[in-house]
């Protein structure tokens, strides 16, 4: 029997056993789902961070005061109710601020491509600041619009009208959860649909589950007073009066308009860990919430699964207590908002929202000029700026004193060094050559001394009675002027003290001075400075030299001298 075989064999496959075992991880593979946590500082996101994750509260977690990080993670496997299966993955992701530099971020670790419908956003508002709800809600609100378009391609575009499908059909199908034993309507879709009411997800294109928070609601109705220092509300803080209640009711109403239109969910919480379970529930019921049902779900029933929710939420909504406030998505409406409290005008609050989006609406008749009047924004201001001191240009001053200083004479500092006659009966202490006390005539002297005693005269005994050497006195031999004999020789014998240059005036009306031999201190100067102006190198100085007396009374010339 002949077994006809190809001639080339089956190549095996490749990468065998790594598709086995992707196959095997698929399988067993367990979704995730994200939770965004958006809000302000010290609002108490770590504290709903850690309820959604069921894991204690750190005491860092309690100080306002700890250091965020820039994109705050963390996470934990989700359960079912028996405890035994592993259903999820949550992670919970946390921004500290609404500053671009945080939120620019979350893009990077949440593209919405991807994670759009595994994500649920909890905006959290601080009740110790009530008067921020609505800007803090708008800014908010926003980025998630923002964050949801991406880069507009047409595969997010996809995703996002599913998820907008999905989020209509949960509104559509919430029923009140009963005391009957029969399943309620929320974990099981039925097949009626409710239309949905004006002014309800009329926002929100992309279907993102929304929830907002208002937290530390156990401060809205303390009857203490506290200053703004510590808790914030400052004189917000009034206890249970009948206005206090009223302006509380408007606030629920303005937060309720603005979730109805984006088919958002409304909670006040407490540190309370009932309270916080209530939020987590809802927001697995959330996270879990089923797709749309498709147009051929009715021909095709008998091939598909029963579409559930794997986490049911049973509480009934709450609008009576302000500390335990529950408020689904939808459940509410324009009616249920009116009712509450009257005179509350719900088309006209959407109608001012709208008007914030708005770019060129500038803010008037907005739904932010008219939250003022309703909460007066009493936070701690900051301390104004002082003025702005522009000092004026270096050169533009010194020109401008300049042009002043120029125009008056007695303000011009070279002034007196023009005319040297003014500064002869000028006291010691004005700038100049004569005036000041460093040149009277003992000084000079004194100077001239020290500086010939290294030419080799003898030492002398000073009038303080320190040896020094006389002044040598030179002839025009040595090269030293004439007229300075008088100045080295005022205290020596009178033979030394003769000679005077020929053009040393002589005033008769000055005062003789008893050192130096009939002149006075502004004729000794003026001959020793005159005397350095003269040289031997001028025209004539050597003629000069020759013909002026020598010491002992006898005239030679230069030569002899030489000699």
């Amino acid at each position: 029997m002949d077994f006809s075989r190809s001639s080339t064999p089956e190549a095996p496959p490749q990468d065998l056993w790594s598709s086995i075992l992707d196959s095997v991880s698929s399988s067993r593979s367990i979704p995730s789902k994200q939770i965004l946590l958006l809000g302000q500082p010290s609002t108490g996101k770590s504290t709903l961070a850690a309820a959604f994750l069921q894991k204690p509260v750190t005491d860092e977690g309690k100080d306002d005061q700890r250091t965020d990080f820039a994109i705050g993670y963390d996470f934990a496997n989700v359960r079912d109710e028996a405890d035994e299966d592993t259903l999820a993955r949550l992670s919970v992701y946390t921004v500290p601020a609404a500053v671009p530099y945080y939120t620019a971020l979350l893009p990077h670790f949440l593209p919405p491509r991807f994670s759009l419908p595994h994500t649920l956003v909890v905006i959290v508002l601080d009740w110790t600041r009530p008067w921020t709800f609505v800007d803090e809600l708008q800014t908010w609100l926003e980025w998630v619009e923002t964050w949801a378009k991406g880069d507009g391609l047409r595969e997010l575009e996809i995703v996002r009208e599913e998820c907008r499908e999905r989020l209509q059909s949960y509104l559509q199908h919430y029923a009140e959860p009963s005391t009957d034993p029969l399943p309620t309507s929320n974990s099981t879709l039925s097949t009626t649909l409710l239309p949905l009411g004006p002014g309800s997800f009329t926002h929100n294109s992309a279907g993102v589950p929304i929830i907002v928070a208002c937290t530390k609601a156990d401060l809205i109705d303390d009857g203490n007073d506290m200053a703004a220092g510590t808790s914030g509300m400052g004189s917000m803080v009034k206890g249970k009066g009948g206005e206090w209640e009223e302006r509380t009711d408007g606030i629920m109403q303005v937060l309720r308009t603005i979730c109805l239109k984006y088919g958002a969910s409304l909670f006040y919480t407490t540190p309370l860990p009932a309270n916080l379970q209530v939020l987590r529930q809802h927001g697995l019921n959330m996270l879990f919430m089923p797709p749309a049902p498709s147009p051929s779900m009715g021909t095709y029933s008998e091939a598909q699964a029963p579409v559930r929710n794997l986490f049911t939420f049973n509480h009934k909504p709450n609008t009576l207590d302000r500390d335990r406030i529950v408020v689904p998505a939808g459940w509410d409406s324009w009616g249920k908002i009116t009712v509450m409290r009257d005179g509350f005008d719900a088309k006209m609050w959407g109608e001012a929202w709208e008007k914030d989006l708005e770019a060129d609406s500038g803010g008037e008749g907005g739904a932010k000029r008219l939250y003022t009047t309703l909460v007066p924004d009493q936070g701690q201001k900051p301390p104004p700026l002082p003025p702005f001191n522009n000092p004026t240009p270096e050169q533009a001053f010194l020109a401008k004193n300049y042009d002043e200083n120029s125009k008056k004479s007695d303000r011009d500092p070279r002034g007196p060094f023009r005319n040297p006659a003014d500064l002869a009966g000028a006291s010691a202490g004005i700038v100049g050559p004569l005036g000041s006390s460093s040149f009277d005539l003992p000084n000079v002297v004194r100077a001239l001394s020290e500086m010939e005693t290294g030419i080799g005269g003898p030492p002398v005994i000073s009038a303080e009675g320190a040896p020094r050497r006389a002044p040598a006195v030179r002839t025009a031999a040595s090269g030293r002027p004439t007229g300075l004999s008088t100045l080295g020789t005022s205290g020596m014998s009178p033979t030394h003290g003769a000679g005077r240059t020929p053009t040393s005036p002589a005033p008769a009306t000055s005062t003789p001075s008893p050192t130096t031999g009939g002149q006075t201190q502004h004729e000794v100067l003026q001959n020793f400075f005159q005397s350095l102006l003269s040289s031997k190198d001028r025209p004539g100085a050597s003629a000069a030299a020759a013909s002026r007396p020598r010491v002992n009374g006898n005239t030679h010339t230069t030569e002899d001298a030489n000699n």
